[in-house]
């Protein structure tokens, strides 16, 4: 609450006034000497001083006015200074909460990094694991069409050539196991998706096929 200034008392500008002519009017009835000298100067010094007790109350007034308005001023910066404080906690209680919750998506994108990382990391040791079991189905698969083409060969030679150390005789029986066993790699090459080593079976087995028509056919009387 704005206090009220001090109220100003002083006497009236005409009481002055008529206490400074009655004592001019006394000098003047005297014939001079002294008493009318200190008459006219008490006259001259209540004049002075009632001037100055006029500018003093006008002054004091003016205090009073800066005063009271300073006091307003006052009370409007401390309302303003308030409204601005919890402002400022309000924005900084929102700040804080938005920053929480960065970084709780900071750990979670983290988390979810980390895991398809190590995902990845297994699955291509899979894919690693698995290429190597292909690849060494497929050396396995070329190194038994390599022999059946071999024992094919050795069999479609003529009858009547000499059979010597250097000429293998197959039987029929090793034939039609070779082909159960293409047939057999066939198939696994074709459920793991490995095409290529399925069509090398494939055609393993369609040699074993012919040379066993061959054979057939060379049995029967001419």
């Amino acid at each position: 609450m704005t206090p009220m200034p001090a109220p100003a008392f002083s006497l009236p500008a005409n009481a002055h006034q008529e206490t400074i002519d009655f004592l001019r009017r006394l000098s003047s009835m005297l014939t001079g000497g002294r008493n009318a000298e200190m008459l006219q100067e008490a006259a001259n010094t209540i004049e002075t001083l009632s001037r100055r007790a006029a500018m003093a109350e006008q002054l004091f007034a003016e205090q009073q006015e800066d005063h009271a308005r300073n006091l307003e001023l006052r009370e409007v910066a401390e309302l303003a200074s308030d409204n601005l404080i919890a402002e400022t906690e309000q924005l900084k209680a929102i700040f804080d909460a938005e920053i929480a919750s960065v970084k709780q998506q900071l750990e979670e994108s983290r988390q979810q990094l980390d895991e398809s990382t190590r995902q990845a990391e297994i699955e291509r040791n899979l894919y690693a694991d698995e290429t190597t079991r292909l690849q060494a189905n497929v050396d396995t698969a070329e190194m038994r069409l390599a022999e059946a083409n071999a024992e094919l060969e050795a069999y479609r030679r003529p009858a009547e050539t000499r059979i010597d150390d250097t000429i293998a005789v197959v039987p029929v029986a090793s034939l039609e196991l070779a082909r159960t066993q293409f047939d057999y790699l066939a198939k696994g090459f074709a459920s793991s998706g490995d095409v290529v080593s399925q069509t090398i079976c494939e055609i393993g087995a369609s040699a074993i096929d012919k040379a066993l028509a061959d054979n057939a056919t060379a049995k029967q009387p001419r």
